[in-house]
């Protein structure tokens, strides 16, 4: 997502210019002429990566507009433009927290360096502050990486949080979904209220609608008493619905009027019941193309559809690798109480150099069994065992610990090298490799995403 800059320059002639000179270069810029609209814009709460303000402006100087995005964002970067004997001005702007100036005429060439380097300051601040420990100040699950790629995902969220807009996450397996889902949660105003997911691909076809919105006692058989649904769970919070592509038919037009209207009846029920919930969706297949297949309802993917964000694969932000590889260390051996292992800067290089079309959950895999195999406290490139879907290799488990926790290890290895040539023989049909593998469809989803594929 391009970055916003906010230019203020009351000269027509050369607020043209460099709204043209930015937007060349990508960026998206919200040109206005006085600091007055630049103050209204910024108490109005619109985000911005960057703010270009010239110092002498009429009505509210560039002072003002400095204040203004500071009081809006004190991590927000402003860059001043200043004129013959205003350096003073400027000095005092850049005391009072303006992270550059620039004298007039002014130098493109510098302008546009400034620019990159305090949008791209501005994009990593964004990702430190969205990647806090769930412990953390943020109330937000660890998202880790500064990566452009994943900090322009992360200003999505962002954005899509300051509202009740209804989300679709989208991207491949392993790329972290309900990480960003409670993200979307936890900078929400709804953070205080549930955040409840559910795994549509795991629901038995026959009772999708039964946890989807609950039933009355008495609606059939063994319904002793009343039971509310996931919508009724999350009323006054997120109701996160992952996999939703698996959803069959029939219970995507009970979905479409939950979604469209906030209400629903319970099975067995003559009521109509209201909730207040936040709709966030996720899926890692194609749903346009599901809708086009006849498999997925237009009209509701149109309403799930609102504010799409695109997650991106680990090869699209290797630089994120090592932090990542870091953090999973850590955890396992904080976990097992053992002091933290080291990564050498070879065994980094590996991992980097790896394209992960598992994505996160595949490079923790990787790290977990590295841990158990690393030795001197230190993990090589040889303790990284890495290769394509399919290969044997590469889900070649440990046989560290006990018997059991060894067989779990190596029985989980086989079934997913069994899921993958299945798979592979299909052509990647899932239908047709569950019916190879005589488990139903939902089952075989549900196993896939346990076990990373």
């Amino acid at each position: 997502m391009p970055a916003e800059i906010l230019l203020v320059e009351d000269r027509e002639s050369l607020r043209a210019m460099l709204a043209e000179t930015l937007a060349r270069e990508g960026y998206r810029v919200e040109p206005v002429a006085s600091g007055d609209e630049a103050v209204r814009r910024l108490a109005e709460g619109r985000r911005y990566a960057l703010v270009l303000t010239d110092l002498k402006l009429p009505g509210a100087d560039g002072l003002a507009v400095l204040d203004a995005a500071l009081a809006s964002d004190p991590a927000l970067p402003v860059v001043v433009l200043t004129g013959f004997g205003t350096v003073e001005t400027a000095v005092a702007a850049m005391k009072k927290g303006a992270a550059d100036f620039l004298s007039k005429p002014v130098d493109i060439d510098l302008l546009l360096l400034l620019v990159a380097r305090h949008v791209s300051a501005r994009r990593a601040a964004v990702a430190r502050a969205l990647l806090a420990e769930e412990a953390g100040l943020s109330g937000m699950p660890a998202i880790l990486g500064s990566s452009p790629a994943l900090a322009d995902a992360l200003e999505r969220i962002r954005r899509a949080a300051a509202s009740d807009v209804t989300v679709l996450l989208t991207g491949e397996s392993g790329t972290g979904k309900e990480l960003f889902a409670r993200a979307v949660h936890a900078l929400s105003a709804r953070a205080t209220g549930p955040f409840v997911a559910v795994n549509v691909a795991a629901l038995p076809e026959g009772l999708v609608e039964n946890e989807l919105f609950g039933h009355e006692r008495g609606a059939y058989t063994g319904a002793s008493e009343r039971r509310a649904g996931r919508f009724e769970l999350a009323d006054g919070g997120t109701l996160f619905l992952d996999e939703i592509a698996e959803l069959p038919l029939p219970a995507q037009a009970k979905l479409l009027r939950a979604v469209e209207e906030r209400t629903f009846l319970r099975v067995g029920g003559t009521t109509h019941v209201s909730v207040d919930v936040r709709i966030v969706a996720a899926t890692n297949r194609d749903l346009l193309a599901r809708v086009r297949a006849g498999a997925f309802r237009e009209d509701l993917y149109y309403r799930l559809d609102v504010f799409p964000v695109r997650l991106p694969p680990l090869r699209a932000r290797r630089e994120d690798v090592p932090a990542l590889a870091c953090e999973f260390a850590r955890r396992v051996a904080r976990e097992r109480k053992e002091k933290e292992p080291e990564l050498s800067p070879a065994a980094l290089a590996k991992l980097q150099a790896h394209d992960w079309p598992g994505n996160v959950r595949e490079l923790r895999n990787v790290v977990e069994r590295a841990v158990l195999l690393a030795s001197g406290g230190t993990i090589r490139p040889a303790d990284l065992v890495l290769g394509a879907p399919g290969d044997p290799q590469a889900a070649l488990p440990s046989l560290e610990g006990t018997l059991d926790e060894a067989a779990e290890r190596w029985r989980r290895a086989g079934e997913a090298a069994r899921i993958r040539k299945a798979l592979d023989e299909t052509g990647g049909d899932r239908s047709a490799a569950a019916e190879a593998l005589g488990v139903p469809l939902r089952r075989l989803s549900q196993r896939m995403k346990e076990l990373g594929i």
